[in-house]
Formats: C-alpha cells, sequence, structure tokens
C-alpha cells in the first residue's frame, strides 16, 4: 500500500467512524435514564458522564446502530502508522480500562503485527506518564499466542514491576497470564528469577495463567 492509498484509507476511516458516533450519540440519547446515570456517576466517583442505560439496552443499541458498517479494528492494518495520533488520543481521553483493553488488543495488538516499526511506539508508551498508554504496551501483545515476543513482554513487565498503581499492575498480570497459556514454562521460569519483584497482584495472575497451561499441556487429547 502507498503512502497516498493509506492516507485516503484513514480518512475513509475516520468518517465512517464518525458517522458511526454521530448516529450512536441520538439513538443512546434517546434512551437516557437522568435518575439511573445520576447513581452510575455517583458510584465512578463523578470521574464519567453515563447516560443511566443498562448494559443489555445499550448493546442492542450498538448492533442495530453499526450493523453493515465498518469497525475501526477491521480496517485499522489498512490505516498503517497513520492510525497512531488517533489511537493515542482513544486511548488518553476519558480513558477507562474496558475502552482501553479494547483498544490495546484489537488495535494495538493488530496494528504492531502489521507494521513491526511501530514496536517502536509501544517502547516509548512503556515510559509514558499516562498510565493507559502504558497498559496498552504492556497488553498489546496478549492475543499474539505463541507469536508473542517473550523478550520484550518480560522486560515491559520487569519495567514497570514496581509500579504502584493498580491498573499497571494488573496488566503485567493479565499479560504474563495470558502467555502462559501457551508457554506456561517460560512464565513459569520468569516468575522463579524474577517474582520477587512484581506485585502480589501481579504475580498471582501470573501464577494462575501458569497452572492453567500446564493443565492445559497435560490434559489427554480429545477423541475424533
Amino acid at each position: 500500500m502507498t503512502s497516498l492509498q493509506a492516507e485516503a484509507a484513514l480518512h475513509r476511516l475516520v468518517s465512517t467512524t464518525a458517522v458511526i458516533m454521530g448516529r450512536l450519540r441520538l439513538a443512546l440519547d434517546a434512551e437516557r435514564d437522568p435518575a439511573r446515570a445520576a447513581r452510575q456517576a455517583a458510584y465512578m466517583r463523578g470521574q464519567f458522564a453515563f447516560l443511566g442505560i443498562p448494559a443489555p439496552r445499550a448493546a442492542a443499541i450498538l448492533r442495530e446502530d453499526t450493523a453493515g458498517t465498518l469497525y475501526v479494528q477491521r480496517h485499522v492494518r489498512a490505516a498503517g502508522p497513520g492510525f497512531v495520533p488517533a489511537l493515542r488520543r482513544l486511548c488518553t481521553e476519558r480513558s477507562w480500562w474496558d475502552t482501553v483493553d479494547g483498544l490495546a488488543t484489537h488495535v494495538a495488538g493488530p496494528l504492531v503485527a502489521a507494521h513491526p516499526e511501530l514496536v517502536a511506539v509501544m517502547d516509548a508508551w512503556i515510559d509514558s506518564d499516562s498510565l493507559w498508554l502504558t497498559r496498552v504496551a504492556i497488553l498489546h501483545q496478549e492475543r499474539f499466542g505463541p507469536r508473542t515476543d517473550r523478550d520484550r513482554l518480560f522486560a515491559y513487565c520487569l519495567h514497570r514491576a514496581g509500579d504502584r498503581e493498580f491498573f499497571i499492575r494488573k496488566a503485567i498480570g493479565w499479560a504474563l497470564r495470558s502467555y502462559a497459556r501457551v508457554a506456561p514454562e517460560a512464565v513459569a521460569g520468569f516468575l522463579a528469577g524474577n517474582g520477587h519483584l512484581l506485585s502480589g497482584l501481579s504475580r498471582r495472575e501470573a501464577e494462575r495463567g501458569v497452572e492453567m497451561g500446564l493443565r492445559r499441556r497435560a490434559a489427554p487429547p480429545v477423541s475424533g
């Protein structure tokens, strides 16, 4: 793909996303429940504005209004490295773990896999002052399975091992747990040498992954 084609793909992506978001705002606003929204906002300590729509209904609206349209995660490879600024913005504006984790595994991960030079972006984000960019860097390989760059994963985990932020500690544990499902011995070896440097939260999640990976490895094959 040429740079002009990549730029055109990015413009199409942004335009489509804008249309989708416009429709969703109208549909969701029509279902607003102010009383429920106030309770939800209070639960989140006033950090976010809510519409008060129950999750099943919100999911139904999402399905209805995005049927037949393009999703960002389906076309991020076509957008290429030029999508990184938009990804950064999505990860840092009004962020929370559920949206950021989806961006890490469904957008950042595929983007880096398709464009290996973007590993340098993850190397920069692991040092970011933004906990959400750091979380993306730690989790972007979560669905890579056996293709995981284990040296980079372990280096990221050690680099932020002393971080006291819950969401970073949790991300370290989840990333190690996911990789342990396909490479339990590798993660077990990492924990044997470095587990004392990790938080208890990170270590427990990783150990759980090792246990699951070893059980899966020992399970007899299913006969056809």
